[in-house]
Formats: C-alpha cells, sequence, structure tokens
C-alpha cells in the first residue's frame, strides 16, 4: 500500500469528539500534493491517525448544504 500525504490547510470546526480524543473534523486538506478538497473524518489526537471519511470539492459542498438545510427545514415525516 502506498503512503498517503496530506496538509491539513484550513482548519474549519468539531462537529464531535469521541472519549478517546477522536473528533469528528471539517477541514481544508490538500491529499497527495493535489487540489484541495473540503474534508469531514474522524481524526485522532494530533492528527497522527485517521478514519475514514468524505472529501468534497467546493461544488459538493455547497449541494451538501443545500441538501441538509432542506432536510431541516421540511423533515419528511
Amino acid at each position: 500500500m502506498s503512503d498517503i500525504s496530506f496538509d491539513i490547510l484550513k482548519h474549519f470546526g468539531v462537529i464531535s469528539e469521541e472519549k478517546g480524543g477522536w473528533k469528528k473534523e471539517v477541514n481544508l486538506v490538500s491529499w497527495n500534493g493535489r487540489n484541495p478538497k473540503i474534508d469531514i473524518r474522524d481524526w485522532a489526537p494530533g492528527h497522527e491517525k485517521m478514519g475514514k471519511g468524505i472529501t468534497l470539492t467546493p461544488e459538493e459542498a455547497a449541494k451538501l448544504t443545500e441538501l441538509i438545510t432542506t432536510a431541516l427545514v421540511k423533515p419528511e415525516e
């Protein structure tokens, strides 16, 4: 398995935190030197380990924001 490099360019915030110190964070991350994307995933303290997550382009993040806003304003019955 090849090494994965990452650079957290901007930290937007923490969604939640587990007892072991792992945090679900929203960051702007460049993976393997590529263009940065909005990244949502679990991180160990110090960012030495990471869990599975999702990366989004700005357009995808905007669409996700729209969909979540709609879901919260008009939840389905």
